[in-house]
């Protein structure tokens, strides 16, 4: 399986930045992609005051304008996120869609980045946004692949839940930003990755200076050893991602984590299971 990672950067164009995600998909598509990813709210400025105006439902344009891509390459497209309406909320989605154009998933980011850092960045998404509240695996003919969105990544209990719901590989469009994407955003994606012995491809938007919010980009790709396989710098990118699955395999017979886990003394539910 190859991934096509888009690291593109985002105006407060709607329209140009959904036209520029379908050509930088067709460019990974014309590199041999099987899957592409977009980065987290790649069709509109990472900043409070956009998301309800830019908010729309899975009949939107911009979903729309994916599908058709996905049906026209023939591809599986992770739709990176977008305002996502539904009723009187607005949520941080992530859709996925097949190569018919089906959305196969549908992950509302479930932990709101709500942080103040002081001398550095403050941000509180719970001004306009909601919390999800599902777990997101999706089926392809190359296996299953987990989706988070950007925060989501600093949970452990949630990534390593995804791998129990068998995810070999783990997608998170994400948008750190300049205080945490130099301190974490490598040491997380790394540990996210070697704690569960899987694919990890996390990917940013590019760095807009002239915007309100500053993207660390550096989409990242990760491998299930905890290497870091490529890494983009902040400007705009596309990075092509190979997913060995026989390494896998290697690794979790060589170091068998998952098989060591003391499950007589503690484990990690989902509550959802329960409903």
């Amino acid at each position: 399986m190859r991934l096509g990672l888009v690291q593109m950067k985002v105006s407060d164009d709607k329209a140009a930045n959904i036209e520029k995600a379908c050509q930088m998909i067709e460019k990974v598509c014309s590199m041999g992609a099987d899957i592409a990813v977009l980065p987290e709210m790649f069709n509109c400025p990472y900043d409070n005051k956009y998301f309800r105006k830019y908010a729309e439902d899975s009949s939107g344009i911009t979903i729309e304008s994916i599908k058709n891509i996905a049906v026209e390459k023939g591809i599986y497209i992770v739709a990176g996120s977008i305002p996502e309406i539904d009723g009187n909320n607005v949520y941080n989605t992530s859709f996925v869609l097949d190569p018919k154009g089906e959305i196969v998933a549908r992950h509302r980011k479930m932990h709101l980045f709500d942080i103040d850092v002081k001398g550095g960045i403050s941000f509180f998404e719970s001004d306009t946004l909601s919390a999800g509240e599902n777990l997101t695996v999706f089926e392809t003919p190359f296996g299953k692949i987990g989706l988070a969105i950007c925060y989501d990544m600093r949970f452990p209990e949630l990534m390593r839940l995804l791998a129990l719901k068998g995810a070999n590989v783990i997608v998170i469009p994400a948008a750190f930003n300049r205080t945490t994407g130099p301190d974490h955003w490598q040491m997380t994606a790394k540990a996210r990755a070697l704690d569960n012995q899987v694919y990890l491809a996390a990917v940013s938007p590019a760095v807009d200076w002239d915007a309100t919010y500053h993207a660390y980009g550096h989409t990242i790709f990760v491998d299930p050893w905890g290497r870091v396989v490529d890494e983009l710098d902040d400007v705009e990118g596309l990075m092509m991602c190979e997913i060995e699955k026989d390494l896998i395999e290697k690794v979790r017979n060589e170091l068998p984590l998952m098989k060591h886990r003391r499950k007589d003394l503690y484990e990690i539910n989902f509550k959802g299971d329960e409903m």
